[in-house]
């Protein structure tokens, strides 16, 4: 039992370190190919953080561990919109704009609530699979669409990124690529290692691969959005953090869920996913885009109650 506990710590250092990689240099990137700010958060850094998540989720499919696949995707949308969004609300009010509220809330929301409806039938089908990747692409497509108008100049974008990453010298497209390559490779070994050991806890615990998909992996594969929105939150670069955490979500819940869905179609999931999981996450999604429009901003008490939501969420999941 040391050696698969031992396992899942080395594995979360590991993604967390490659992951925080991956996603320096694949925003580090945008920037110095001038990529409005709103993007940046919503896509790169968006797709970037929930890389931990696709592939933990499709090796764990591909395993035949549809819960610790599928239990990932859902805690990892609570942990992003309940613990990352609280803590940076708990540090600093995150303050909201409109266009955010107005496009990238709802479809965040949205996909997440057609995942949580697909989960309803007890498992995942292929064309469940794809109808999620085509709705992913019709909100990214809107997403880029809309980039412009959120008041974002290009020209500015760089600056402020790389005052965000407190990247002081000049960009190099090559060096940045590298790292980014390098992050991508160790998040896979990192991954694979995780979802072997923590399936290897679970058996030898007796606990459920769900409860330790919804809980203990989910929050190790969220960290990046952790560490992410931490940072966006002391520089007030509220852009970044909501774009990530609503960005984040949708690849969760698009990318990843189909992925989830191709790589363990018509494999039944425990009910503590398709019930109790897919409510909760439903609710913190929900409650947490009302405190956003609230006010247009995430206030500090909010930010408690979501932490508290959190708290409260986590043994309900051991069911």
């Amino acid at each position: 039992m040391l050696l698969p506990l031992l396992g899942v710590v080395l594995g979360l250092a590991l993604l967390t370190v490659a992951a925080d990689q991956f996603v320096v240099g694949a925003t580090r990137i945008a920037a110095r190919l001038r990529i409005s700010t709103v993007v940046i958060g919503a896509v790169v850094i968006g797709f970037g953080t929930s890389a931990p998540e696709l592939v933990v989720s499709v090796l764990a499919g591909l395993r035949g561990s549809p819960d610790l696949a599928v239990g990932n995707i859902v805690g990892s949308n609570v942990a992003n919109l309940s613990l990352v969004l609280g803590v940076a609300a708990v540090l600093y009010p995150v303050e909201v704009r409109w266009p955010v509220l107005k496009r990238e809330a709802p479809l965040s929301w949205a996909l997440v609530v057609l995942f949580a409806v697909f989960l309803a039938s007890g498992t995942l089908h292929l064309v469940e699979g794809v109808i999620l990747l085509v709705g992913l692409l019709v909100a990214l497509s809107l997403t880029m669409r809309a980039a412009t108008s959120y008041g974002t100049a290009a020209s500015g974008t760089a600056d402020t990124v790389q005052e965000f990453l407190q990247a002081g010298a000049i960009l190099s497209l090559r060096r940045e690529s590298v790292r980014t390559a390098l992050g991508l490779v160790a998040t896979l070994g990192a991954a694979q290692l995780l979802v072997v050991s923590a399936t290897e806890v679970a058996r030898g615990l007796g606990l459920s691969e769900a409860f330790i998909g919804l809980t203990v992996v989910a929050v190790g594969t969220s960290l990046p959005e952790l560490a992410t929105a931490i940072q966006a939150s002391r520089r007030r670069q509220n852009d970044l953090l909501v774009g990530n955490l609503l960005g984040s979500n949708l690849f969760n819940s698009g990318a990843v869920g189909a992925a989830a869905a191709f790589a363990g179609a018509g494999q039944p999931l425990g009910r503590t996913i398709t019930s109790m999981g897919a409510i909760i996450m439903v609710a913190v999604v929900t409650l947490a885009t009302v405190a956003m429009v609230t006010g247009r901003r995430v206030r500090r008490r909010e930010g408690v109650l979501l932490l508290v939501l959190y708290a409260v969420s986590l043994p309900l999941l051991a069911g």
